[in-house]
Formats: C-alpha cells, sequence, structure tokens
C-alpha cells in the first residue's frame, strides 16, 4: 500500500460520495480533484460547473482559478455568471456543491467571512464569494477540512452559509431547496446530519479513533450506531492524483 497524505485521504473520500450523472457546481483546488478523480472511476457523466460561467469542463490541465482559459476548451457551454446561478442553481439543476470555509458549526452552517466580532475581527477572511447561493440552492453539499477543534465550533462567530441553521426544520420553513450540507470529510472520518441536522460522526478512516475526532471537535460529538470504517486509499486512487491530476503536487501537499 503506498502512503499518502491527508489532503490525499480526504480528496479520495470525497470523490466517493460522488455519484454518476452529478451535475456539481465546483471551484479550484481540493474538490476539483475529487471531482476529476469521481470522472476517471466510478462516475463518468458526472458534469462540472464553474462559477464564471463554465458547463461540462473537460480541461486540459489543472485550473488555477475559476477564470482560467484552460475551463473553456472542450467544456459544453460557457455562459454568464447570472446564467449559472439564476438558471442552473436556483432552477434545481445542480445537485452537488462543494462547501469550504473556516468554521462549520454544530449544524453544518459554514462561516467565510470573520473570526472574531463582526465589527473588530481577530481575522478578515475573504467572504462569501457565491456560496451562500449554492449553499442555499444546490440538491446537497459536501465539505473537505482536516479536523480540527478551531474548525469545529459549536457556534460559527458569522454565518456566510446555511445548512441546518439551529434545527433540523429551520431550512424548510425558510423555503431553501435543497438538504444543505450531507457530509463533512476531514482526515479523521465523515460527519453528517442526524434527523434534528446535527452533524455526527458517521465513520472513521483505517487507524483513527472516536477519542480523536471528539479531541478535535468543538462540542460534544455523537457516535452514529452504525459507526463505519471507510475503504482504504487505493494505489490506482493515488496514481490518478498523482501522475494524472496534480503532478505538480500544488493541491495534494497537505498531512504525511
Amino acid at each position: 500500500m503506498m502512503d499518502y497524505s491527508s489532503a490525499e485521504l480526504m480528496i479520495v473520500n470525497a470523490a466517493r460520495l460522488l455519484r454518476d450523472g452529478d451535475v456539481v457546481f465546483v471551484g479550484v483546488g481540493q474538490p476539483n480533484l475529487a471531482c476529476n478523480l469521481a470522472k476517471r472511476t466510478h462516475a463518468p457523466n458526472l458534469v462540472m460547473i464553474y462559477e464564471a460561467g463554465v458547463i461540462g469542463a473537460e480541461p486540459a490541465r489543472l485550473p488555477l482559478s475559476i477564470g482560467d482559459p484552460t475551463l473553456v476548451s472542450g467544456a459544453l457551454s460557457v455562459v454568464s455568471m447570472y446564467d449559472i446561478f439564476a438558471n442552473y442553481l436556483q432552477r434545481g439543476n445542480v445537485d452537488v456543491g462543494f462547501m469550504g470555509g473556516a468554521q462549520i458549526d454544530k449544524y453544518g452552517n459554514i462561516n467565510a467571512t470573520v473570526i472574531g466580532d463582526y465589527a473588530h475581527p481577530k481575522v478578515r477572511l475573504p467572504g462569501s464569494g457565491g456560496s451562500q447561493e449554492i449553499a442555499a440552492w444546490a440538491n446537497r453539499c459536501y465539505v473537505m477540512t482536516p479536523h480540527q477543534k478551531r474548525r469545529f465550533p459549536e457556534r460559527c462567530d458569522f454565518r456566510t452559509s446555511v445548512s441546518a441553521l439551529d434545527s433540523g426544520n429551520e431550512r424548510q420553513r425558510l423555503g431553501l431547496r435543497g438538504r444543505g450540507v450531507v457530509a463533512v470529510v476531514t482526515d479523521i472520518g465523515l460527519l453528517e446530519p442526524d434527523e434534528n441536522g446535527e452533524l455526527i460522526l458517521t465513520a472513521l478512516h483505517p487507524g483513527r479513533t472516536v477519542e480523536e475526532a471528539r479531541a478535535n471537535t468543538g462540542w460534544d460529538l455523537k457516535v452514529a450506531p452504525n459507526l463505519r470504517i471507510t475503504d482504504p486509499v487505493t494505489e490506482r486512487e493515488l496514481i490518478i492524483l498523482r501522475e494524472e491530476l496534480d503532478q505538480q503536487g500544488i493541491y495534494l501537499k497537505g498531512g504525511g
């Protein structure tokens, strides 16, 4: 078995969540690698959509931004940003949104705006971009993040993108379509919402423990009664990532 980094572990497990035929709203970085890995393994008919207006991208190389010209070559369609959000995302044509941020709380809400008080923050973060729209209107959302206590507070300092808000039915009451965040992939395991919308531990990666997950979570993390162990990372998956998708290791670095 080949050694792999924590980044590679998360990318592989995120890729496995994607289904053949999914339409995925994706940016650059590790979620992009997860989508391309899925296309080369179990989901050849997966369609990637980029915020800049590119649909069905088949980039010849790893894109460096959502406006990278390589995304246009071989794409199914190129439209305006307005069309992407109004005529695809808000109409329900996007199956999956990949999310990211500095904090994700007990109910899957995400902070990508500030750490600390909004008026006098400790850290000013990049902000939303289109993530609040994706969280509101995509049919389901996934998050990839290292499992660290500072990233998993019980409540976010600021809610940039909402999932279950404060309970399992509040999202539907407010008229937001889709299920919000349905899985968080970390370097320890997987968190998924229970019937009340609270993220609980549903899977561990090989060699990791419940105690590790709880020690790195900012609330009293519950454990699913049918806790499972994820399948080991395969040599084929690593070869695709390292030799086809990210030969320079731009996004595969991290962990050991």
